[in-house]
C-alpha cells in the first residue's frame, strides 16, 4: 500500500539543484511487501539498496525501480542505517541489535562490530535516549556508519549513547568521544554521520537539531544550524551536503505544526544553502515528506529520501499509510 501513486507535484528544489519528484518509482513484486525504508544506499552499478522494517529487510532494485532480489530475512532485530562503501561492501546498522555487520552483496555476513544483542552501559532505560545518563563503549542503539578517504569507519551511536566511535581501516576501536548535553561536542541523539570533503566527521545531532563538524581525532570544528532534527547526511563528490531532516511534523517528540516539517536541504562545502524542498505541509504529495530518515545520491545525481512514515507519522495518527516511504528524485538539466 504505502508504493501506491500520489498527485505528481510540480519541480522541487532551486538554481542548479531543481528536481522531478519520481513517487511510486519502485516495483515490488505483487506477492510480497516491504516495510518501512529506514535506510537507502546505492552501489557502483547503480542498484538501489533499501533497508526496510518488513519481512524482506533488504530489497535490491535497479536505477529503474525493477525488483532485483531480497535478503535478511528473520536476521536483524531492528533495521536502522546501511552504508555501501567504495568496494560495494555493505554496512548494516542493526539498533535494537547494538551491532553492526560488514556484508557483501548478495547478504553474506564478513564481519560484526559489537556484541549482537548486548548494550554499553550508558544508563538509558527502555531504550528511550530521553533517559541518557553517561556515555559508554560500543554500542547501546547504533544509527548509522560513514568512512573515510584513509578506510577508517565512524559510527554514531545513537538511540542509547551519545558517542562517535572510530575504527581503523582493520576494524580496530581507536578512539571514541561525546557526552550528554548541548554544548559543543555534545550529543542529543547521534542519528547520521558522514565524512566532508575535507576530511571533518560530520554528525547529525538530531535532536539538538544541528549537525556538528570535527576532525578525525574529535576536535570540534563548527556547527550548522540552519536545519531541523537532521537525521542523515550525504556529500557528493563535489563536496554538496544533502540532509534528511525529520522536521517537527512527526516523530516520538511533541509535534510542532506551526515549525518545519520533514524536508531536504542542500548545502555548499561552506554551508551555504542551495536548494530545499518539502516542509511537510502536505506529506501525502509526491515530494513533500513526513518524516524524512536517510538520504542518498547516486552518481547520475539522482536523490534518494526513505522514510519512517509508519513509525514516525501513521503509529502517531499524524497521517495514513497512502504517504509513501520511499522517493526518487532525478534532476533536470
Amino acid at each position: 500500500m504505502m508504493n501506491q501513486s500520489r498527485p505528481q507535484p510540480e519541480d522541487v528544489g532551486q538554481g542548479e539543484h531543481v528536481y522531478q519528484p519520481m513517487d511510486a518509482w519502485h516495483q515490488v513484486p505483487a506477492d510480497m511487501s516491504m516495510g518501512e525504508a529506514v535506510g537507502i544506499a546505492v552501489d557502483s552499478q547503480d542498484q538501489v539498496f533499501v533497508f526496510n522494517r518488513g519481512q524482506h529487510p533488504v530489497m535490491v532494485f535497479d536505477a529503474d525501480g525493477k525488483y532485483v532480489r531480497c535478503w535478511g530475512e528473520g536476521e536483524f532485530r531492528r533495521p536502522h542505517g546501511i552504508h555501501i562503501d567504495s568496494d560495494d561492501v555493505l554496512y548494516l546498522t542493526d539498533d535494537q541489535g547494538h551491532c553492526i555487520y560488514k556484508c557483501t552483496a548478495d547478504g553474506e555476513r564478513l564481519v560484526t562490530f559489537g556484541s549482537p544483542g548486548v548494550p554499553s552501559d550508558t544508563g538509558v532505560v527502555d531504550a528511550n535516549y530521553r533517559t541518557l545518563q553517561q556515555p559508554a563503549g560500543p554500542f547501546n542503539l547504533p544509527t548509522n556508519v560513514a568512512f573515510s578517504a584513509h578506510g577508517e569507519m565512524f559510527v554514531s551511536d545513537g538511540y542509547g549513547n551519545c558517542c562517535v566511535h572510530r575504527y581503523s581501516a582493520a576494524g580496530e576501536l581507536q578512539l571514541s568521544w561525546g557526552e550528554p548535553g548541548c554544548e559543543e561536542g555534545q550529543f542529543h541523539l547521534p542519528h547520521g554521520i558522514a565524512v566532508d570533503s575535507r576530511g571533518r566527521v560530520i554528525v547529525a545531532d538530531r535532536e539538538n537539531s544541528r549537525l556538528q563538524f570535527f576532525t578525525p581525532e574529535g576536535e570540534f570544528c563548527e556547527q550548522w544550524t540552519d536545519v531541523v532534527r537532521p537525521c542523515n547526511v550525504f556529500v557528493t563528490a563535489d563536496g554538496n551536503l544533502f540532509v534528511a531532516e525529520m522536521g517537527w511534523h512527526a516523530g516520538t517528540s511533541e509535534p510542532r505544526p506551526d515549525e518545519a516539517g520533514g524536508r531536504v536541504s542542500v548545502f555548499s562545502p561552506d554551508g551555504v544553502l542551495l536548494s530545499r524542498w518539502g516542509g511537510g505541509l502536505d506529506p501525502y504529495v509526491a515530494g513533500d515528506f513526513i518524516a524524512p530518515h536517510d538520504i542518498w545520491v547516486d552518481r547520475r545525481g539522482n536523490v534518494y529520501v526513505a522514510e519512517v512514515t509508519l513509525s514516525a507519522g501513521v503509529s502517531r495518527g499524524l497521517v495514513t499509510a497512502r504517504c509513501a516511504t520511499l522517493q526518487k528524485f532525478v534532476p533536470r538539466r
